[in-house]
């Protein structure tokens, strides 16, 4: 979000300078860079209550005094008669629109109007779209403008699930699938709520009637939906991190001052609706957990100043949080807002006692000694994300999560894995064998976290002659661990794929272990592979493609047995941009006729586009036209041309 800093300083009487207002930025967490006077800010995705020039000043308010008041209309509104209905109350609990009649011209833009334009060099669209995005910028709670003379009385707001096209006004037309919250004329779609509004119903230089909708959404009906269908939206952007349910009349009656400021008001009408009444959240006053929570002494009158001036509000030793911050939750967010106010580094730093440097590089040993082991025997390391919407007794939940869709911390590694594997089943993988070291944690018992290691496999062992028709099982993974640990007892187990969705019958194999338990390691691991990872070891991300593959096997009959290498070494060096991967399946060496079979099987896959027989064939042909030219190699079934 861009801000000017003049823009923020006529809300602050003392006029700081714009270096003391970027210190005091930083200290609350908000990073920026500024430039031209310009400060361009990165929020948090929980500080929605931030993207507004309002919002920035009244979190710095601790530091100085500030004044917020804006002119608004202040006299009475009639009531507006409207036949909208509201089908989706739960995903909209505060609606309200304002009808709005001009006459004469319109003056040009002056005062903060005429400001914002040019200190933040936007364009201009049209004079109600024009004012809704500058109060949307000082406020922070979006409106969306109608023609009014384009749009009848008669509209709802639905949570729709079908396919639907939709023209917006930006002259894009896409098509609305799955789960959407709409707003509906006739059923035709008039609005992506909290995303966009649509041309139909667009405002123009011409239009003199408008209705203005203020509205506050779910936002888990709005994430997610700009990027879905491609569309640029700031709206979308201030929804999806929530917007105070309780402005919408202070926000109208701006809009309205705004409006006479330029021109002549020939009507206004208002029409308001509640649909679940907002009960603000409500958290006991705890000075003496705040202070253990933030490792300092107890001054509750300094922490009730603090929490006063942020806009909370104290009554019978209760705090009574603001409907704009939907981020605080607990005791330990309100704990962070204080000690932003005080400053991390103003808090006076405390010892503790590490575990011992040799405790700490044992275990990252034997770390590496156990990925280097599964790596040499055809396993692939992978990393999840800890975060997960699985909840479980004895897990712990986040209070104030990044991602509402994943609140609690995972128990263990395998659900993450077995999506893993059916991600690469439904890829055309018949043969994976991946595995994740990890942290995992437990409210069980006094132990709250542990380093475990969780390997999933299935299909074929391996992608050579001698495992190629070989299927993974337990006793696959039991000899295995046997070579890594032999005095290490596992338990594997068969993962179900009834409960699955998955056609395929493979066995899913799958083992969870603490990694310490397996600091028995064979000797030769413990002599030859004691180290830690250099720099240069990692190996770089390769992108997988989502276009399907396609193999082909070609079969060998080589009667010159010195040219065997030489087959070899062509078909493992062959490169193409079209072959993923080329490797031997099939080998038999006929010692009493002097002749070696063998087979190669290619797989093809594009990152561009879906391959075709025809590219497929002439990669063969080339290959087939190589081999057909050393004497003594043939492919059965298949007649050698004359050259």
């Amino acid at each position: 979000m861009k801000v000017a800093y003049k823009h923020l300083i006529s809300c602050i009487p003392s006029k700081p300078n714009i270096d003391e207002i970027s210190e005091r930025f930083f200290q609350l967490g908000h990073e920026h860079e500024i430039e031209d006077e310009i400060f361009n800010m990165e929020l948090t995705p929980n500080r929605g209550d931030c993207l507004s020039v309002h919002g920035l000043v009244r979190d710095l308010a601790p530091f100085y005094e500030i004044d917020l008041t804006s002119d608004i209309y202040e006299k009475e509104l009639k009531e507006l008669e409207l036949g909208f209905v509201n089908h989706a109350p739960e995903a909209c609990s505060h609606i309200s629109f304002l009808k709005i009649e001009i006459e004469g011209e319109i003056a040009a833009y002056r005062g903060k109007l005429k400001e914002y334009f040019k200190d933040l060099s936007i364009n201009k669209n049209n004079f109600f779209t024009d004012i809704s995005n500058y109060i949307s910028y000082e406020m922070g709670q979006p409106t969306h403008c109608y023609d009014a003379k384009k749009i009848s009385n008669l509209f709802s707001l639905e949570i729709i699930e079908e396919d639907k096209k939709f023209h917006t006004l930006l002259e894009k037309e896409v098509v609305i699938k799955g789960r959407n919250l709409v707003f509906l004329e006739d059923g035709n779609v008039i609005n992506l709520a909290g995303v966009m509004g649509g041309k139909s119903t667009s405002c123009s230089t011409n239009t003199k009637s408008v209705i203005i909708e203020c509205a506050h959404f779910n936002p888990e009906e709005i994430i997610g939906k700009s990027v879905k269908y491609d569309i640029k939206s700031d709206a979308a952007h201030k929804f999806e991190r929530g917007i105070d349910p309780l402005c919408h009349e202070e926000v109208l009656r701006r809009f309205i001052q705004i409006v006479s400021d330029h021109v002549n008001i020939k009507n206004v009408e208002i029409y308001k609706d509640t649909f679940v009444d907002y009960t603000h959240f409500k958290i006991p006053f705890d000075a003496n957990k705040i202070s253990d929570i933030l490792g300092i002494s107890n001054d509750k009158k300094v922490f009730e100043e603090y929490l006063l001036k942020l806009g909370f509000n104290i009554v019978d030793n209760t705090i009574i949080v603001p409907s704009y911050r939907n981020d605080i939750k607990n005791l330990n967010d309100i704990a962070e807002e204080i000690a932003r106010v005080i400053g991390y580094n103003n808090i006076p730093a405390t010892s503790f006692q590490l575990p011992p440097a040799n405790a700490v590089t044992d275990i990252k040993i034997l770390e590496q000694n156990v990925k280097d082991f599964l790596i040499k025997n055809g396993f692939f390391e992978v990393i999840n994300n800890p975060f997960v919407n699985i909840e479980r007794d004895n897990a712990f939940k986040v209070d104030n999560p990044l991602d509402s869709n994943r609140q609690f911390i995972r128990t263990n590694l395998e659900n993450s894995l077995v999506e893993n594997l059916l991600y690469n089943e439904r890829r055309q993988q018949d043969s994976i064998k991946l595995f994740e070291i990890s942290d995992v944690y437990s409210t069980y018992s006094n132990l709250k976290n542990k380093k475990v290691l969780g390997i999933i496999c299935s299909g074929r062992v391996g992608k050579n002659y001698l495992d190629f028709s070989k299927k993974i099982n337990t006793k696959f993974i039991r000899n295995l661990m046997k070579k890594l640990s032999p005095k290490t007892s596992i338990n594997p187990i068969n993962i179900d794929r009834n409960s699955l969705n998955t056609k395929l019958k493979n066995e899913i194999v799958y083992l969870e272990l603490e990694l310490n338990s397996l600091n028995d390691l064979s000797s030769e691991l413990e002599s030859n592979q004691k180290k830690l990872p250099r720099e240069n070891d990692f190996i770089k991300y390769s992108p997988v493609s989502e276009y399907p593959s396609s193999s082909r096997d070609l079969s060998f009959s080589i009667k010159n047995t010195d040219k065997f290498h030489e087959v070899q070494e062509y078909f493992l060096s062959y490169k193409s941009n079209l072959i993923k991967e080329i490797f031997i399946f099939d080998f038999y060496n006929n010692k009493k006729n002097n002749e070696i079979k063998i087979g190669f099987r290619i797989i093809f896959q594009s990152h561009q586009a879906t391959i075709t027989d025809y590219e497929i064939n002439n990669v063969i042909k080339d290959i087939i036209t190589y081999t057909n030219s050393i004497k003594g190699v043939t492919i059965p079934g298949m007649h050698k041309e004359n050259h």
